[in-house]
This record gives C-alpha cells, sequence and structure tokens, in this order.
C-alpha cells in the first residue's frame, strides 16, 4: 500500500504546516474558541433519498431488501428494483424550488452559527461539482453546485461552513442489490452502486468471507473527493460518520487530518474534525458522543451531540413526526451545560424546500435563544451540569418521547467575569400556574460549589423586567418569580461576586 500521504503531493503545500500524518503530532491540536462559544449548528440531510420520501435517508439500501417495508413500498409505487433502480430517482432530484438565500436566512434567524450540509450520503451522490463522479449535483439531478451556493449564502449571512462526508459506507451500502436480480449488478451502473462488497455496519467486526474490509482503491478515491471538497470549497468543518472506524481508514484518515490542518493553517483558519466511534484517539479531533441523545456526566473537554427534528428520520419523508421547540431546547441545553456543541438536523422535500413544520420548529428555537441566549453562547461548564429528579438512560434518552424535564431539574452555564466573580446560569422550567418558586440546591452552602471567598450578590430573570425576591438558604438560593408572564424553559441569572471586588 502506497503511503496516503504521499497521495495528495500534487494539492498544493500539503506537507508543509505544522502537523505531521502521525496520531503523536495530531494531538497538538487545539479545539477553537469558535467552535466552544458557537453551541449550535444545523445539519441537513438532503439528496436523491428525499424523492421517494419513504422510510429514511437509509431508502438507496433497503429498496433492495426483500420483506422491507421500503421494497414493497417501492415494487408498488415504481416497479421492480431491475426495472426502476436508484439510480432512476437522480433525474427526478431536480431542486427546483430551492432557495439557498433562503435558507440561509431560516438558518440565522433559529440563532445557528455555522452549517453543515452532507456533501454526500451513502448512496455515492455527492452534491458538490466532482471531477470523480458523474453522479453529482452538478452533471445530473438539480444541474447546480449545491454545496458551493449553500456555502456562499450561509457566508453571506455570518455563519461559518462545513461539510459531512459519508463516503466510508458507501463501501457496503448497495450489497443487498447484489444479492437480487436488480440494476446494481448492471456493470453500466457500477459508478453509482459499487463496490457493494458484503460487510459489517459494526466497523470493527473482524474480516471475513461476510465482511470484506475496503481496498486501496476504495481508500485512495474516498480520500481523493473530500480533499476536492477541502480544495474547491474550504469547509471551517468535516464531519464524518461512524464507519471511518474501520482499521483499514486508519492510515488514510492520519493522512487527510494533517493535510486539512495544515492546509487551514495555511488559509489562516481554525479546523474542526468531528468523528464517532472512537475513529481518532482522543486529543486529535472532536467526537460525537451522542446519537439522539446526551452524555450522563460533564465532560471536560468539548464533544458534539447531533439530533433531527424529526424523530423518526434524518432526511425527508412524507410520514415525519416532528419533535416540538421545547423539547429540542432542553436537549440543546442539557449537551451545552456538559461541555458539549449541539447539532440540529433538517431534511428538505427535494424540490428544496424545507416543510413548514420544521421551519416552526426552527423559529420557535430562535425565539427562545433571543430572549435567554445570553446562557448558552460563549458560555463554559460550571462545577456541576446540573441537578433534578430526571435521570438519563444509558445512550440519552431524548429519542424517548415520554421523559421530560419537570420542576426541580436545572442545567446550568457560567460566564467569567474576572477578576470580579462570575454570572452563572440556571436554565429551567417554570409552570405558567402553581409553584413560583425556584430552589436551586447546587447552590447550597453544604455542598461547597461556591468557594468560601464567593457569594451570591444579585438574582434576576433574563427576559423579564419585574425583579424577583431571593434569598440564599441552607437547602440552596431560592428565587421568587415575580413576572407571571415568565413560563417554559426561563434562565435565572445569578452574580457571585468574590469577597472584597466590585463588579
Amino acid at each position: 500500500m502506497a503511503d496516503p500521504y504521499d497521495i495528495l503531493k500534487g494539492i498544493p503545500a500539503p506537507t508543509s504546516g505544522s502537523y505531521e500524518p502521525s496520531w503523536s503530532s495530531l494531538r497538538n491540536y487545539r479545539v477553537p474558541s469558535w467552535f466552544i462559544d458557537s453551541k449550535l449548528g444545523i445539519f441537513i440531510h438532503w439528496g436523491v433519498y428525499s424523492v421517494p420520501a419513504y422510510g429514511s435517508e437509509w431508502y438507496p439500501r433497503h429498496m433492495y431488501m426483500p420483506g422491507r417495508p421500503e421494497y414493497d413500498f417501492h415494487t408498488r409505487n415504481f416497479g421492480t428494483p431491475k426495472d426502476f433502480g436508484y439510480k432512476d430517482f437522480v433525474p427526478m432530484f431536480t431542486a427546483e424550488n430551492w432557495d439557498p438565500d433562503d435558507w440561509a436566512e431560516l438558518f440565522e434567524k433559529a440563532g445557528v452559527r455555522f452549517v453543515v450540509p452532507v456533501a454526500e450520503h451513502h448512496d455515492g451522490y455527492t452534491l458538490w461539482d466532482s471531477r470523480y463522479t458523474r453522479w453529482c449535483a452538478s452533471k445530473i439531478g438539480p444541474k447546480r453546485d449545491i454545496i458551493g451556493e449553500l456555502k456562499s449564502a450561509v457566508e453571506r449571512r455570518g455563519l461559518l461552513f462545513g461539510v459531512s462526508y459519508h463516503r466510508a459506507e458507501h463501501w457496503w451500502f448497495f450489497e443487498p442489490g447484489t444479492r437480487i436480480d436488480s440494476d446494481v449488478n448492471d456493470p453500466r451502473y457500477m459508478d453509482l452502486y459499487g463496490p457493494a462488497k458484503p460487510a459489517s455496519t459494526d466497523p470493527r467486526a473482524p474480516p471475513g468471507p461476510d465482511n470484506v474490509p475496503p481496498d486501496d482503491g476504495f481508500l485512495k478515491d474516498w480520500l481523493l473527493r473530500i480533499v476536492e471538497v477541502v480544495e474547491k470549497y474550504r469547509p471551517i468543518l468535516v464531519y464524518f460518520d461512524w464507519w471511518i472506524a474501520n482499521p483499514a481508514f486508519e492510515p488514510y484518515l492520519k493522512a487527510f487530518a494533517a493535510y486539512y490542518y495544515n492546509r487551514a493553517e495555511s488559509w489562516g483558519e481554525e479546523p474542526v474534525i468531528i468523528y464517532k466511534h472512537g475513529a481518532f484517539p482522543d486529543g486529535t479531533a472532536i467526537p460525537d458522543l451522542a446519537e439522539r441523545g446526551t452524555i450522563v456526566k460533564l465532560r471536560s473537554t468539548p464533544w458534539l451531540a447531533d439530533t433531527s427534528v424529526d424523530y423518526r428520520s434524518w432526511g425527508y419523508i412524507r410520514d415525519a413526526e416532528y419533535k416540538s421547540p421545547e423539547d429540542i431546547v432542553w436537549h440543546m441545553v442539557d449537551v451545552v451545560s456538559k461541555n458539549g456543541v449541539f447539532l440540529l438536523n433538517v431534511g428538505p422535500r427535494s424540490d428544496g424546500t424545507i416543510p413548514e413544520e420544521q421551519r416552526k420548529v426552527l423559529a420557535g428555537i430562535g425565539g427562545w435563544l433571543r430572549v435567554y441566549g445570553e446562557a448558552v453562547y460563549g458560555t463554559r461548564t460550571w462545577k456541576t451540569y446540573g441537578e433534578g429528579t430526571t435521570r438519563l438512560a444509558k445512550g440519552g434518552f431524548f429519542t424517548e418521547r415520554r421523559v421530560k424535564f419537570v420542576e426541580g431539574d436545572v442545567r446550568y452555564t457560567v460566564r467569567d467575569v474576572y477578576p470580579a466573580g462570575s454570572i452563572l446560569y440556571a436554565i429551567h422550567p417554570l409552570a405558567s400556574n402553581g409553584s413560583r418558586t425556584i430552589t436551586l440546591r447546587s447552590l447550597a452552602k453544604v455542598l461547597r460549589l461556591i468557594d468560601e471567598d464567593e457569594e451570591v450578590v444579585d438574582v434576576d430573570m433574563l427576559g423579564s423586567k419585574e425583579k424577583p425576591s431571593w434569598s440564599c438558604e441552607d437547602e440552596g438560593v431560592k428565587i421568587q418569580v415575580a413576572d407571571q408572564a415568565v413560563k417554559g424553559i426561563t434562565v435565572s441569572r445569578i452574580v457571585i461576586r468574590r469577597s472584597g471586588d466590585a463588579m
């Protein structure tokens, strides 16, 4: 096998810079402050799979699997997978109503700080203008450079632009089509469907006849495609899905990371790589630790969580089940309180429009952040992430509709204003009727989370003109909310001062 880093010798200055393609060198990476401060990004799953709009963005695989609902749906509505394959959806993906400026305005109003479209999903169709495939949006389908146009639109709004790249999973994605009479077996379309090898979805499963590891040809193509994206569009963030954790990718990951970090350094940018399932060692990139969930404890180093506005799918489907803005805000603040950044996915229709239900969800989140964003953007974790009776199931709980935050649940963030002290934000539910008293038990003197030379000197409520009454009690800081208009997820702002200092 050739050194993957040698493959990049034709790229301008890939070997100059602070990083070499070794884990020891890549551990010199430092997470940029823009990422830690941003707290909220938008993920976009949009592609050919939004044409059938059934099941999920895994429709391209499942339509070739007899017994799956997608197979039955496909044969009823389009014909057999031999007569009408996934390739036949591609010309139907026209994006005729797509307005990237409308998307950018919507995302800005939702309060996001960065935007991450999936540039290539498992289906092998790219949304950028690629020289490596005819199956790309600039050549077939919309005949537009989706990635290029979207980047320009979001950057005009002052948002940062990244890409997600899921080609690793393409190694095996269409393999079910090889087991039936389908167009996947037609050599004319191997450049879309291939390699279509048998492999486990577990990237670390032992190799064998039913689990063939990716070969050098596929891995080289995988590397060159993502390098093409970086060179054309200079994304500030690159997100990888889970299957890069297959051991065969390791030298290619080191090569890409060194190239990308050095390239960004030469451009004066601070890049981010997101990975899953331990594909990168700690300290070399940023882990996505919770798909559709959260983590149980506060983490000392930054991480990412991702979820979708739809409980059932990442891509658009006709029978979507959408979450409420309140549920998503709770998910976000739980993640932020534990040192995470939150990536929220939308799934546009094939014509390029974002469904009204999704737009309403984004508007609700943006409305909350316009009032309470001070407790989110640019904050850091406190000595504890929170308190309350709600307990998390292993792996998170936000896909479980029955679990809600209740009275007594609190999540904390903090903003230091040294040398005077700090501002602590307590994010909590507040009913529109019933008790208007909040007790912040983490501020109880017996717990000693506030140092002996610190004291609470003021409390108010974000978004309220009325001053609450408050007191420091043995069981914590008690706040009596006076403003009856304050309800839902709200924020108490607690000013903590060091003894002898003035704010």
